[in-house]
């Protein structure tokens, strides 16, 4: 998808040269270590929208060589289960990544069992330990999402550096974690969100602006400076009249587009790094058996 003025960041290309990188870097370990990177990937019940989540990490696994370890839940399986699964692949040699699957059933503690997964094979990043690491500047496993936008920016030689960026979204999944990524890379940050006042007012200040607020075309071309660069990380399922669903972002595309200096695509922005960073933290951790 192209923009009338906006150069597309096209997250699509980018995943698929980074992935046949880390494809080449695994047949380059495997000889040492015996045997492939190995990730676990925890769902719980039939969310049309998880499996097929799972299922397109399951092929990118297969595709650069990374042994997938699925387990697959009923609906009303118990905290137990799933928290004693989580052990024994903590301590499984053959396993370099865990990944719980969410949303979870509300009668499931998802903190509880993110917070049992072992922080060095946290493949989500999520793990209080490495958010952590993060705010304190550390090494770590780092978010996929936020970490996905970050390598759009370098790829596309975006700088970062005294701009000023506004994440509109404050969650532990995407808005926290790259407000810190992107201070890590010396840009002045501000974090906005549904209660910010003048939102459009500061939305325009920014030279790098995230949308990761969860509603689609929410952000209008008033809400952008002309020439910013826009990360769109919304997916929201729109349903059409003629009863099939598209995906759009949280940025009205072709208005803001028309006045961006860079935009990322909804699909093929933001969503297929995310994949690709999962597996990136899956064959870091790999490494680390050398």
């Amino acid at each position: 998808m192209a923009f009338p003025t906006a150069q597309t960041l096209d997250g699509k290309a980018l995943a698929a040269k980074l992935q046949q990188q880390l494809a080449t870097t695994i047949q380059q370990l495997q000889p040492q270590i015996g045997r492939p990177p190995g990730l676990a990937v925890l769902m719980v019940g039939d969310n049309p929208a998880s499996a097929a989540y799972v299922r397109n990490k399951e092929r990118a696994c297969e595709k650069i060589g990374i042994a997938s370890f699925g387990h697959h839940f009923p609906a009303d399986v118990s905290q137990e289960t799933v928290h004693q699964t989580i052990l024994e692949l903590n301590h499984n040699p053959k396993v370099d990544g865990i990944l719980v699957q969410l949303p979870l059933p509300d009668h499931l503690d998802a903190n509880a069992l993110l917070y049992a997964i072992a922080p060095d094979k946290d493949a989500d990043g999520l793990h209080p330990m490495n958010l952590g690491s993060l705010v304190r500047g550390e090494a770590g496993l780092r978010s996929c999402t936020p970490a996905g936008c970050m390598e759009i920016l370098k790829a596309y030689e975006i700088p970062i550096q005294g701009k000023k960026a506004v994440v509109l979204g404050r969650s532990i999944l995407v808005g926290k974690p790259i407000a810190l990524m992107l201070l890590e890379a010396n840009a002045t940050v501000t974090i906005a969100h549904s209660k910010t006042e003048q939102l459009a007012e500061l939305t325009r200040t920014a030279d790098i602006l995230v949308a990761a607020i969860g509603r689609p075309n929410f952000v209008t071309a008033e809400m952008v400076k002309p020439g910013a660069t826009v990360i769109d990380v919304g997916i929201n399922r729109i349903e059409m009249p003629n009863g099939k669903a598209r995906l759009v972002g949280d940025v009205e595309t072709e208005a803001v587009g028309a006045i961006a200096s860079h935009l990322t695509p909804v699909p093929g922005g933001v969503g297929p790094m995310t994949v690709t960073m999962l597996l990136s933290n899956t064959v870091q951790r790999y490494a680390q058996q050398i």
